[in-house]
């Protein structure tokens, strides 16, 4: 089978490059081996919140700019700011244009509220995320009865502790008892997939009708909303005070939504989405990939002008840990890592761990390397890329959105060539 290119995950980097290349014409293919992390996000997607030492960013140039000076290994440092900020905000439109109503600007991050009732930086927040609120708004956190991943207790004392009127209240739905039977069904996309049905909005508008004459604001977990906002926006239309959602443990509801409206992009652009599937190997002549075998299909190999690496982190088993090394799972590609096992992590399990930062050693335009050499076809996107943590640096979700975007550009603009 022949494409243009082939990129090698699903999640949320190998989607918009999958995109961002459809809509430009390629004939692109997705193989994806299954739930991508995405699924198990916030929906929030973070640019870039700290610095490697813990210092707040509060300019991205001059911290990219520092990025580039100190840890020039950072997939920001590699493609500067300028680009940086480029991508950033195409990110945003193509978002908006795959229906994600999102709220946050790259030059504008905001606090948004997380499940426990603290407050978190980001860059792109779906809509139904609140920000931080006033002082002045009492503000009802809502529990679902019998729901364990959520607790409205915790999340409106600690939202008590700065400074916010926040109280906890609980309703009841019994058009969940069938959930509510079974412990391991009553979770938030399966409850999503309840209220989300027209025959059950009027018994979750009714629970939530007398509170919303009680506060200013109703932070309800998210547990609406799978495919399309809809019911959201119905609720606040109708409501006496404004809805949010907090997401609730993963797998989350706005974070499979984001999964599921990226995908049926890719698809109707022309896309061919291979789920189920994974690569196993490919064959390397000349610096160049010339066949990636799969899984399924077994003895017919796809071929591609261009491949990316979009295949994630340890959670995807992108990179795999064994005991004296890390290594890349499809073409060993070469992994910035440290050489002895000990120093890979902390003891302190609150301190930063370097094993955080291990991934995929690219050149500046993010060609893989392997025994040193760049691999001329093959880009390396997102997660399971080196040289930044995600977690204490804040910037998953950008690094994954601006390097799928600067390789998609690269492929693109070769147009035609060999």
């Amino acid at each position: 089978m022949r494409f243009d290119t082939v990129i090698i995950g699903g999640g949320l980097a190998g989607l918009l490059c999958g995109i961002r290349l459809s809509e430009n014409g390629q004939r692109c293919a997705i193989v994806s081996r299954g739930q991508s992390a995405l699924g198990f996000s916030s929906g929030s997607l973070d640019l870039l919140s700290h610095l490697p030492d813990g210092q707040p960013v509060r300019d991205l140039n001059s911290a990219i700019a520092l990025l580039a000076q100190h840890h020039p290994a950072h997939p920001y440092a590699l493609l500067g700011a300028e680009r940086v900020r480029h991508y950033a905000q195409q990110t945003q439109t193509l978002l908006a244009d795959c229906g994600l109503a999102l709220q946050g600007d790259v030059d504008t991050p905001h606090l948004r509220v997380t499940p426990l009732g603290t407050f978190r930086r980001a860059w792109l927040s779906p809509e139904e995320v609140p920000l931080k609120p006033d002082v002045s708004q009492r503000t009802g956190v809502i529990g679902i009865s019998g729901f364990p991943d959520f607790q409205p207790q915790l999340a409106a004392a600690s939202l008590r502790k700065r400074g916010i009127d926040a109280h906890a209240e609980e309703i009841e739905l019994p058009v969940l008892d069938k959930l509510r039977d079974n412990p391991s069904e009553f979770r938030a996309v399966n409850i999503a997939r309840h209220l989300d049905a027209p025959e059950h909005y009027a018994a979750l508008y009714e629970a939530l009708r007398p509170l919303s004459q009680q506060y200013d604001i109703l932070y309800l977990p998210a547990c609406i909303g799978l495919t399309d906002s809809s019911v959201f926006t119905q609720l606040n239309q109708q409501l006496a005070c404004p809805l949010r959602l907090l997401p609730t443990l993963p797998p989350s509801v706005p974070g499979m939504r984001m999964q599921f409206l990226l995908q049926q992009r890719f698809i109707h652009s022309g896309g061919s989405w291979m789920p189920g599937d994974e690569v196993l190997h490919a064959d390397i002549h000349d610096d160049r990939v010339t066949q990636l075998w799969t899984r399924k299909h077994e003895d017919i190999p796809l071929r591609a002008r261009h491949v990316v690496l979009a295949s994630g982190s340890f959670f995807s088993n992108g990179l795999i840990a064994d005991r004296d090394r890390v290594r890349e799972a499809v073409f060993d590609l070469d992994v910035l890592q440290c050489d002895k096992h000990s120093d890979w992590y902390r003891d302190d399990i609150f301190e930063t761990q370097p094993w955080q930062q291990f991934g995929v050693q690219t050149d500046a335009q993010l060609h893989a390397l392997r025994q040193g050499k760049a691999i001329h076809n093959l880009y390396v996107v997102g997660s399971v890329l080196g040289g930044f943590d995600a977690i204490a640096q804040g910037c998953g979700g950008g690094v994954c959105a601006v390097t799928a975007l600067h390789a998609a550009q690269q492929i693109a603009a070769q147009g035609g060539e060999q």
